[in-house]
């Protein structure tokens, strides 16, 4: 009697077992960044604590350094179901939602910090909102990576030194906009081509930020290090708006949760990382030029001016953001 009643128990067990496995789903993220790279580790850790807090109902697998493909082709993995998250630039957004290229107007803040509570502020959120319906990906937060700078290979200690050189961007307008009243003839091109195409002269310089010109070893090819802080650079957390549909919305909170949390975390992460990467890179053979708005001359306020019209938000981000202490 006791061993049937023993069987019986087992045998509960296991099929409650089978059942959670059965539900379990493993996620698979995306990003285009190297495995060293903040926002893949961000990724990991966050993939840690949702496997935990769900005692293993859902876990996550990393896909760094573009192994499923580059942004474009990942937004459409995650319209179809075949990938369920990314940690996708803002860049990308702005070629399915124009209004996201106003998050990257020149010196809309200062640093990383101010970043941080601009993009937690109500206009960016509410941008959020738009993505399952424009993107087909439910946003669940912001990070971001460190300022944008520009490392060149030629002395630059003027605006006029930028004409004519053949800059590397990530291309989405309003990068190309910036570099276009500049003078300079926009490039372009993986990341991991940036450092040959240095030293062979393909490229002149670079837009990048203070982590790629240190993991990357950029600085190797640089002359001049133009810490201009001119831009801020956010990511995306997206979950595929297939996958959403069929979580209850106890998980959705949950993931999307720990998303955040690990997103927002990059701000902090970053405030810290600059520090210490700048203090490397000033210890090689690359002069370091610091410099603000005024280096850049009226290029600013015809940028400005362009944006405004193609994006009314920009105006409601530059109001937030001048409130910021």
């Amino acid at each position: 009697m006791k061993f049937n009643k023993l069987l019986t128990i087992l045998a509960a067990a296991a099929g409650l077992a089978l059942g959670a496995a059965a539900h379990a789903k493993e996620m698979r993220l995306g990003l285009i960044v190297p495995a060293s790279h903040e926002w893949s580790k961000a990724a990991v850790a966050m993939g840690e604590e949702l496997k935990q807090k769900t005692n293993g109902k859902y876990s996550v697998t990393i896909f760094p350094s573009g192994q499923l493909g580059n942004e474009a082709q990942m937004l459409q993995q995650l319209q179809t179901g075949a990938l369920d998250m990314a940690f996708m630039t803002a860049a990308e957004i702005t070629n399915r939602v124009p209004d996201y290229s106003a998050l990257f107007a020149p010196y809309l803040v200062k640093d990383v910090r101010q970043a941080g509570l601009l993009l937690n502020g109500p206009t960016a959120q509410k941008m959020l909102d738009r993505l399952p319906r424009e993107v087909g990906a439910v946003g669940v937060g912001y990070g971001v990576a460190s300022m944008r700078l520009m490392l060149n290979g030629f002395p630059t200690n003027a605006v006029a030194d930028l004409k004519g050189r053949k800059m590397r961007i990530t291309p989405f307008p309003p990068v190309r906009d910036f570099y276009q009243l500049l003078g300079a003839a926009s490039t372009p091109m993986p990341l991991t081509d940036v450092y040959d195409s240095l030293a062979n002269g393909q490229v002149d310089g670079v837009d990048a930020d203070m982590e790629l010109v240190f993991r990357m070893k950029f600085y190797e090819r640089g002359n001049t290090l133009l810490h201009s802080n001119h831009m801020m650079f956010p990511v995306v957390g997206l979950v595929s708006g297939r996958l959403w549909q069929t979580m209850t919305p106890a998980d959705r909170e949950l993931v999307s949760g720990a998303a955040r949390k690990h997103l927002n975390g990059l701000f902090d992460t970053y405030v810290r990382v600059e520090q210490e990467m700048e203090k490397s890179v000033q210890g090689t053979k690359v002069k370091v030029v610091k410099v603000g708005p005024e280096f850049f001359g009226d290029t600013l306020k015809q940028w400005e001016d362009l944006w405004l019209k193609r994006t009314p938000v920009l105006a409601d981000l530059r109001r937030e953001a001048a409130a910021i202490k």
